[in-house]
């Protein structure tokens, strides 16, 4: 991963929520109310959208401080995190197998990893 790559993610990541997020707010909205789901759905969008900003900064401080590669796994940590916790509650919202639940906590540790991460790669600033 480089500093490039990880703002690039953030990028993706980041437009992926606003559109998500529209989605559901519009179109999915009725059925999400109706199922009992819009909490789980913001939550998703929620917690993306502060691993997003959180992505945005390590990479910012990443690309003025190169040297500092650890925050490559911070990076990878959260996009992890991204993927399986919200990734499993869109899941849960746009199919019902509520079963993805079970997934979630894997993506929360990896939320918690990244910010154990970057607390010791930002020790040698």
């Amino acid at each position: 991963m480089t500093a490039r790559l990880l703002l690039q993610l953030a990028a993706v990541f980041g437009g992926l929520g606003v559109a998500i997020g529209a989605f559901g707010a519009h179109a999915l909205h009725d059925t999400l109310v109706k199922a009992g789901r819009l909490d789980t759905f913001e939550t998703a969008v929620r917690y993306q959208f502060f691993h997003v900003l959180a992505l945005l900064a390590i990479g910012a401080l990443w690309a003025s401080r190169p040297e500092l590669r650890s925050l490559g796994t911070t990076g990878w940590l959260w996009l992890g995190g991204i993927v399986v916790f919200s990734g499993s509650l869109y899941g849960i919202c746009f199919t019902g197998i509520t079963k993805l639940g079970a997934v979630a906590p894997i993506g929360g540790l990896l939320f918690l990893a990244g910010w154990l991460s970057l607390v010791l790669a930002v020790r040698e600033l």
